[in-house]
């Protein structure tokens, strides 16, 4: 696999996880937050459990340890979004969980101690404008629910930068596997102390369960990792721009939402913003082919 194929990998994952608001829409409709976060990464675990179970027989104490920390700044990222969708409008937190985009480098800058290239600015700007117009119709009002939405995209980006370096040794399958059990375990916790544990009241919103867990989660956080051996973060966060473009036009297709000019102008802005961050000269680690059978 080369850069090109794993961003092209990478795009489908942002049209699956584009779909996951149309799910998560039809699970939490008998459902709390937790519960349901608990369900789908319950299920991705037992999967990929079922899946990759030879794996743990390989396993080595760092790639455990790696894994429970990734995991765990999964669910603060879940748990962010969660609590900024409550306590905020919508579009306020939609575009404020998208902002991953603008902190992974802003975090590198920091990092490494320099500023990001003009061409990277360039397409966060663009980016940024976009998620903006496609998200935030209300204006955007900053609350407890906006700090929320903002930690979780801070913690998800910390997420990709990690998951950048750790990618290119630990074992993708098992580093994966272990994240999800240890989003359920967290998951489950809260939803035992701040829920009332529950399961989906109709075949509707279990397929929505199902979907979430073994396409949104196993597929879609599978397949960045592996892809992520082959690109930069830099170009990870703004292919992940595209999720609420592929958002937008499923509502359309599915729910029959109209799209106003500022819908088609914002989609437009992150598409160009992507498209410019093909223009980024790739790191060396990233064109270098790693063997089929690491995969």
């Amino acid at each position: 696999m080369n850069s090109k194929k794993a961003e092209i990998l990478m795009v489908s994952v942002s049209f699956v996880w584009g779909s996951s608001y149309l799910l998560m829409k039809i699970g939490l409709g008998s459902i709390a937050p937790f519960n349901l976060i608990a369900l789908r990464f319950g299920i991705a675990f037992l999967f990929m459990t079922l899946v990759f179970s030879k794996k743990y027989r390989s396993a080595k104490p760092s790639d455990i340890g790696k894994g429970i920390l990734m995991g765990i700044l999964l669910f603060l990222t879940f748990s962010g979004m969660v609590y900024g969708v409550s306590r905020t409008t919508a579009s306020t937190a939609g575009f404020l969980a998208s902002t991953t985009v603008i902190f992974i480098p802003i975090l590198e800058s920091i990092i490494w101690r320099k500023l990001p290239r003009r061409l990277v600015l360039s397409s966060i700007l663009l980016a940024g404008a976009g998620l903006y117009l496609l998200t935030a119709k209300n204006g955007l009002s900053l609350n407890g629910g906006a700090i929320y939405s903002l930690a979780g995209a801070f913690f998800y980006a910390v997420y990709i930068l990690l998951l950048e370096k750790t990618s290119k040794t630990a074992d993708t399958f098992l580093l994966s596997t272990i994240q999800f059990g240890v989003i359920a375990a967290c998951a489950s916790v809260c939803m035992m102390l701040f829920e009332t544990p529950s399961l989906p009241a109709s075949p509707a919103q279990w397929a929505a369960i199902l979907c979430l867990g073994l396409m949104c989660s196993a597929y879609g956080f599978l397949a960045q990792s592996v892809a992520q051996k082959y690109t930069t973060a830099e170009r990870i966060g703004l292919i992940f721009s595209l999720e609420p473009v592929f958002s937008a036009v499923l509502s359309f297709l599915i729910l029959h939402e109209i799209l106003d000019w500022t819908d088609y102008l914002g989609a437009g802005l992150i598409l160009s913003g992507v498209i410019l961050s093909k223009f980024m000269p790739a790191a060396e680690t990233v064109n270098a082919e790693i063997p089929a059978e690491s995969l």
